[in-house]
């Protein structure tokens, strides 16, 4: 029961703009880079919680963790 706790992931409900949706939806799919909207969406936030961290550490800011 642990590993699955461990693994549970929240559900986020969020409001988009209608052209930001399809162009995403232009790389899902079995031809796609993404398997859903769900995987671009969390692909996309794991890019630029890298490109912040990257900004962070240029400018000298630590993090909380």
């Amino acid at each position: 029961m642990l590993f699955a706790a461990r693994w549970a992931m929240p559900k986020v409900s969020l409001d988009m703009p209608q052209q930001l949706l399809d162009d995403l939806k232009l790389h899902v799919g079995d031809e796609g880079k993404f398997v859903s909207v769900a995987d671009a969406i969390r692909t996309a936030c794991r890019k630029i919680l890298d490109q912040l961290d990257a900004i962070d550490e240029r400018h000298g800011r630590l993090r909380g963790d």
